[in-house]
């Protein structure tokens, strides 16, 4: 098949899941085409049957915002037309779907080939963004005008019902990871650097928007470093960091935790943590606590969103209320008092994760594109 994939190419959930399910099917013969204005930060790989087209937004004076939903739908016209595209697979559905659905009519206006899209529902596309009154009514046709429709849990997709006059079936496909990537051996040099006297690291992985409650983390982590000797490891960047190091130092911890920024190669770093930290307000599914699972992190969340549907209370982590800093506290210093347990836990996220490999989620993508795939498509021997 060939395959349009369109994405933000930021490290955003939605973005990496859209680049590593290309990936996936371009390992598998399949030829795939990213259209997106920037290279995705997760396409690093050379790869035959990858291509890149880029989205230039031209600038002129009349123009206060630059019409990128407008220069997105002409390139992906350009992309079905000069490559012979089989479908389209938009993540995000703002501006995503919008831009397919006008690529879709100019197309079959031009050559009278219906050119099928499937969107795929993130989070915020739905439960922030889309609910906006300025938006709503473009994300609802575009979404109904879609040719298949699939959230990545099943918390989204009754939450998009709720939320939209959807007329159409909302398929769930959830989130995956590469557990052959993330299931790595700890490298020791960088652990026994990073905690020199053998402490207990925990980590934290986000674009620190205030969703995340990132300063909740340091919280948790100024409780826990009184009882167990630790080290804390916050991974990326954004506008809640400054107020992270600020609470760091008035809480006097900030000796004990290293902000990393963004970072490509998160496996190396999940490798050598012991709890993965995540206090979410709000998570769609929570693809960085899966990735954590999958190297054999014990994630720590809160229940919101889609996240009781991978994290089991308990058994592969624990799950509190939103805010509840002294129970996410007191669970990660039981665990980390106890080897034994730590190292049971760790084990059974690993098998957690085993159920979301990539290897059990292509094939469903692969059969949702065959059913509207022209007759002649079909996998690549």
């Amino acid at each position: 098949m060939r395959i349009g994939i369109v994405c933000y190419p930021t490290f955003g959930g939605s973005g990496v899941l859209a680049t590593e399910l290309g990936k996936a099917l371009a390992d598998e013969g399949h030829q795939v085409h990213f259209i997106t204005y920037q290279q995705p930060v997760r396409l690093n790989v050379f790869n035959t049957n990858i291509f890149y087209h880029e989205v230039r937004v031209p600038t002129y004076p009349l123009f206060d915002y630059p019409p990128y939903e407008v220069a997105l739908a002409s390139t992906m016209v350009d992309v079905i037309m000069n490559h012979d595209l089989d479908l389209l697979h938009v993540h995000y559905a703002i501006p995503h779907a919008s831009a397919a659905y006008m690529a879709r009519q100019i197309v079959q206006k031009k050559i009278g080939r219906h050119v099928p899209f499937i969107t795929t529902l993130h989070g915020t596309d739905i439960t922030l963004v889309g609910k906006d009154k300025t938006y709503e009514p473009v994300v609802t046709f575009s979404i109904n005008e879609s040719d298949a429709i699939t959230a990545v849990s099943r918390n989204l997709r009754d939450e998009t019902y709720q939320s939209f006059a959807i007329e159409k079936e909302i398929e769930v496909i959830h989130n995956f990871v590469d557990v052959n990537r993330f299931n790595k051996k700890p490298i020791d040099a960088f652990r026994k650097v990073i905690a020199p006297k053998g402490e207990k690291i925990l980590m934290h992985a986000s674009n620190f928007r205030k969703v995340k409650r990132v300063t909740e983390v340091i919280e948790i982590f100024a409780n826990v470093v009184k009882a167990v000797p630790a080290k804390l490891l916050m991974v990326g960047d954004g506008p809640e960091r400054h107020t992270c190091e600020e609470l760091a130092r008035e809480l006097g911890v900030c000796d004990e935790i290293r902000f990393l920024g963004k970072q490509e190669q998160m496996e190396d770093i999940l490798a050598v943590s012991d709890v993965f930290v995540l206090p979410s307000e709000y998570e769609s599914f929570g693809l960085a606590a899966l990735e954590a699972m999958a190297a054999r992190s014990v994630v720590i969340s809160t229940n919101a969103g889609g996240l009781s549907e991978i994290n089991i209370h308990g058994e592969t982590g624990y799950l509190a209320n939103v805010g509840d800093v002294a129970s996410m506290s007191s669970f990660a210093i039981e665990l980390l008092k106890s080897d034994e347990k730590l190292e049971a836990m760790k084990n059974a996220a690993y098998q957690q994760a085993l159920q979301f490999d990539i290897k059990k989620i292509i094939p469903i993508y692969e059969t949702l594109y065959g059913r509207f795939c022209r007759m002649e498509c079909s996998k690549p021997e």
